[in-house]
């Protein structure tokens, strides 16, 4: 926290303009002007301790900055975040703009001829819609002896070569790929074998700072409860860190005694967080556990509607024991099937907590979210990513695909979240998704589960809309008014200033 009480005056809180429909502020051509009038907000001890009209707070004694009419909000949450792999991304082959297998071969042919020694390693293709097929012995011909690992999009499956299979002890499938429960400790190996310094985290952190995040909860599948207090330590200070608690060291962590919302450093900036159980897969591995069977797929296939990740009765047994430690649980379903299995054991434990993405959804399953008391941590922005291969995989059932606006008006709690490095760590990036349904100048795709702006940003900042006394001083100053900005406004909003505990993380005014 700050060590002075500082007031920040001359700021503007932004909120919703009466009678104004949302969807018609999302597609407003022009920035309109704000008339939220002017205030002074006065921070002391961590904490909003007045807010009252401009000139109004006295200046003695305290460090006064006037923010010159910008916008003054809650800082925002990331709450589905995969950290290390997010700084770790930025030193991968990015193949986020392949549409085939030979547009990665290409790129990989390219690469080798540069590469210095290590495995190479690749990060973002999406082979869902591709029209040829990975295979070992194309990835081996492109690479020779250099171990290549290639990461999909949504972290679920790898493509590798035999030096890169070797390497990480992996087979691969009948589709050349390695996917799920036989990736997910590779790709932990792999994190391993890969340096990541305290500086490259730090930059990192700053980065999400300067887009006026304040927190994450972190996802990373590797012992956060030990990493995350040492980074804090070492000097990663710019955000607070929620952690979560893998089924592997779950039994550490129940022996340990920890809770989730104990402080785990000595600022208080890394708290535990929930465990985290992935049920299913993923909608571009076309492994999210389905009700129907994918297009294509023979209805006898063991996989024909996708695949649960854990036995029902091993995921119902891992949370009742989280539970009875007092750790919460936040449990990946993609799959309406996995969902429906989800909503059923956390009903049976009696257990509130979070479903994380909840992409597929039946229809009778969207009020059990309310009813239960569960949480939806969505991320928008994946529907933009998706959409194509939703519309191929899941046809016929897309209205009920990222229905965010239907879990929204049946009660839901809805925390937004990017998943990075499957999207970026920029909450303004999914606040824009969530509202608009869009992304540059493509038709909105199914604008009709588009939900509020002011909605929006609740579930980006732990359900705050507007800086008020007592709140923690975690604070994000913006050049323009959220509620007035179209969606590339959002997407791009220009973030002045961040505060933690009344101290600046992001400064530039």
């Amino acid at each position: 926290m700050s060590a002075h009480p500082l007031l920040l005056t001359n700021v503007r809180l932004p909120q919703p303009p009466a009678g104004t429909d949302d969807a018609v502020r999302a597609g407003l051509p022009d920035y309109p002007l704000s008339t939220a009038p002017l205030q002074d907000v006065l921070l002391r001890h961590g904490v909003v301790d007045a807010v009252a009209p401009a000139g109004q707070v006295s200046r003695n004694g305290v460090e006064v900055h006037d923010l010159d009419g910008r916008f003054l909000l809650p800082g925002l949450w990331d709450h589905h975040v995969h950290f290390s792999q997010w700084t770790i991304q930025q030193q991968r082959l990015d193949l986020s703009a392949t549409a085939s297998a030979a547009d990665v071969l290409a790129l990989v042919r390219g690469a080798i001829i540069r590469h210095e020694g290590g495995p190479l390693v690749g990060y973002g293709f999406r082979d869902g819609l591709w029209p040829d097929t990975p295979s070992t012995e194309a990835l081996d011909a492109h690479s020779g002896s250099v171990p290549v690992i290639l990461i999909s999009g949504d972290l679920h499956c790898a493509w590798a070569n035999t030096a890169g299979q070797q390497l990480l002890q992996i087979t691969p499938d009948d589709g050349g790929l390695v996917r799920e429960d036989a990736w997910f400790p590779a790709l932990e190996r792999l994190q391993n074998l890969t340096e990541v310094t305290t500086s490259q985290y730090q930059q990192v952190a700053e980065a999400a700072a300067r887009r006026g995040v304040v927190g994450i909860v972190e996802f990373e599948n590797t012992d956060n409860l030990t990493a995350w207090p040492l980074r804090a330590q070492a000097g990663v200070e710019s955000l607070r860190v929620e952690v979560s608690i893998w089924p592997d060291y779950l039994d550490a962590a129940v022996a340990r005694g920890v809770k989730t919302g104990d402080p785990l450093d000595e600022r208080g900036l890394v708290t535990v967080g929930p465990l985290k159980v992935i049920a299913d897969g993923s909608l571009n591995t076309r492994t999210a556990w389905c009700w129907d069977p994918y297009p294509g797929m023979d209805a006898a296939h063991p996989h024909a509607c996708g695949m649960a990740t854990v036995p029902l009765d091993q995921l119902q047994q891992t949370m009742a024991t989280a539970h009875s430690a007092g750790i919460a649980a936040a449990i990946h379903a993609i799959g309406d099937r996995a969902n429906t299995a989800v909503l059923d054991a956390f009903e049976a434990l009696g257990m509130t907590g979070v479903i994380e993405h909840a992409q597929l959804l039946r229809d009778e399953d969207i009020p059990r979210f309310a009813a239960l008391g569960l949480a939806a941590s969505v991320q928008p922005e994946h529907a933009m990513d998706d959409r194509e291969v939703a519309d191929a995989y899941w046809a016929g059932r897309t209205g009920r695909a990222f229905a965010l606006r239907s879990l929204h008006e049946a009660g839901a709690e809805l925390r937004l979240g990017s998943d990075a490095p499957v999207s970026p760590l920029d909450p303004w990036v999914a606040m824009a998704a969530a509202t608009t349904r869009t992304r540059g100048d493509r038709e909105p795709w199914h604008p009709e589960q588009a939900i509020p702006m002011e909605v929006a940003l609740a579930s980006s900042t732990r359900g705050r809309t507007r800086v008020r006394v007592g709140d923690a001083a975690d604070l994000a100053v913006v050049e323009r008014d959220p509620y007035l900005c179209t969606g590339d406004q959002l997407r791009t909003m220009p973030v002045a200033a961040t505060l933690l505990g009344g101290r600046y993380t992001w400064f530039d005014l």
